[in-house]
Order: structure tokens, then sequence, then C-alpha cells
């Protein structure tokens, strides 16, 4: 992980202010706002995308609901995924990860502060507990990101299938459901090096509850895998002309 080696370096002075801070933050999350600990993350987030030679070209910001209560539905390429997302989105979002990640050092700091849900892929009661869960949030006006590929794609901008059950906190939310296309995301840490690197996020058009009404959670991952797919394609043809 040289690029996150780099991220570090390039921002020495700065990390022992953000860590106590983030530490402080995660500690007792309930002194503070969501926006409050939101923008700490993305403090950090952007220190470190600065710091990490990465340049994230993004559109459809004004393609987002105007309301906040939806969930963002990206490709899954790998860690830096979230990092690019966070970028470029200056409303709170909180992220599902798997429950492997929930006690790392760091990454169970900023997940604290986040809000983040922990998913324990081998037991589906679980699963259906967090889904529940988080369609509450959902409903109360807070914003998710969910991987709906499970787990990240090893194949560059190649997408896994997509699963009918990671849209169901969508479905009982009634919630809008936004596609997110990212390439070349899984440049920044999987090349093992620093080299500058270009990664894009894009923001499809929301799927609104009325769209989606009376469709099996199967048809609407085909759906939104379908309209990301058709975007990458066409973001790699762009790159050949």
């Amino acid at each position: 992980m040289k690029r996150i080696l780099w991220m570090v370096l390039m921002n020495l002075l700065y990390v022992p202010y953000g860590i106590i801070r983030l530490f402080r933050m995660a500690a007792h999350p309930e002194r503070y706002s969501l926006e409050e600990r939101y923008a700490l993350i993305r403090q950090i987030d952007n220190r470190a995308i600065k710091g990490g030679r990465v340049v994230i070209q993004g559109d459809g910001m004004d393609r987002l609901p105007k309301d906040d209560g939806f969930i963002l539905y990206p490709n899954h390429q790998g860690m830096f995924d979230v990092l690019a997302i966070l970028w470029l989105l200056d409303r709170p979002v909180s992220v599902v990860l798997k429950k492997e990640l929930q006690n790392i050092p760091f990454l169970k700091q900023v997940f604290a502060c986040l809000g983040a849900y922990a998913l324990d892929r081998s037991d589906p009661r679980q699963g259906m507990k967090v889904m529940l869960q988080m369609a509450e949030d959902v409903k109360n006006g807070r914003n998710f990101i969910i991987f709906p590929e499970g787990t990240r794609s090893r194949d560059g901008n190649h997408l896994l299938p997509f699963k009918g059950g990671s849209f169901k906190c969508a479905t009982k939310a009634n919630c809008p459901i936004v596609p997110v296309a990212l390439l070349d995301s899984y440049k920044a840490f999987d090349t093992g090096s620093v080299a500058k690197q270009t990664v894009q996020v894009h923001f499809l058009d929301p799927i609104y509850p009325e769209e989606y009404q009376g469709m099996k959670t199967t048809q609407i991952a085909e759906l939104v895998r379908t309209r990301i797919e058709e975007k990458i394609q066409a973001c790699e043809m762009e790159k050949t002309e």
C-alpha cells in the first residue's frame, strides 16, 4: 500500500491533529452533530486524496435528489471507492461495511463517526435486521452507500452480479435509488505505485419509488447494474476515441 503511506507522509503535520479529533468524536459521537462528524471525515478524506496524487473526476451531483433520505448504489472496486464518493458529496452519507472491518483501528473510528452499519454476510437474519434499521434511518432523512455486488470486483471496470437483497432497504424505505458508476477506482491502491491516477465517479439519474414499484428486488438489481454497466462502457469508449 505505497499510496497509503504516501498519503500519511504528505500529511505528516496534520495527522496527529486529525487522529486526535477523530478518536475524540468517535468515542462520544452523541456529543457532535452528524454534520460536524461528516465534515471531519471529509477533511481527512480530502487531505488523503490530495496527498495521494489522485484526481477525482465527478459528474451528476446535480442529479441527486433534493431531499435527503436516499441510497447510493455504486459498483465496488476496492477500498478507495468510498473515499472518491465522499470527495464529491458535501451532504452527510454513511456506509454499510462487512463486519470484518468494524474493529480495525482508524477504520473503526471513521465508521463510528459516520454511523455506519456492519453486515455479517454469513448471517441472513442479522443482515435483514440491519436492512430494517437502515430503512428507518433513511425514512428519517439519512443517506447511505450500499455496494450491491457484496464484494469488490477484481477485474478492473467489469461488474459482478448485483444481489437483489441489497435493495430490500430501499424498497422498505420507499426511497430514491441512485446508481453510481465508478471507473478506475481500483488503480488508486492496486497499482503498487504513487504515480498520479484519475478516478471517475458518475452519479446517474435516480430511480424513484414510482419507477420500481411492483418490481422484485432482483429486477431492481438488474436495472441498476445495467445502467451502471452502460455508463462504464460509454466512458471506456470515449477513452479510446
